[in-house]
């Protein structure tokens, strides 16, 4: 059985994730909230946790709010190692 969260883009099996665009004030660079719901071994409750992630786009088009596809890659600095794959959902204008 294969792993729901591995995409296969020609170079190998590699991590991938969904999340929604926090910030885009860098050059080239987005940071990605991603969420995850784990249950709690002691009261059986499912908890929200969150993680951010540097993630590499080159043509800049992510905005704050969309929902991207990340895919793992070799380092791009200290903290980038992921790619945006494709805007799943753009974001809605208020």
């Amino acid at each position: 059985m294969t792993n729901p969260n591995t995409t296969d883009n020609g170079r190998g099996l590699r991590k991938s994730m969904i999340g929604v665009v926090t910030s885009d004030k860098m050059q080239k660079t987005v940071v990605v909230t991603v969420e995850r719901r784990v249950k709690n071994p002691t009261y059986e409750k499912y908890v929200v946790k969150k993680s951010k992630f540097k993630a590499h786009d080159e043509k800049n088009e992510a905005k704050v709010g969309d929902r991207v596809l990340l895919y793992e890659t070799k380092p791009m600095s200290k903290d980038k190692k992921w790619k945006v794959g494709k805007i799943l959902a753009k974001a809605v204008a208020v």
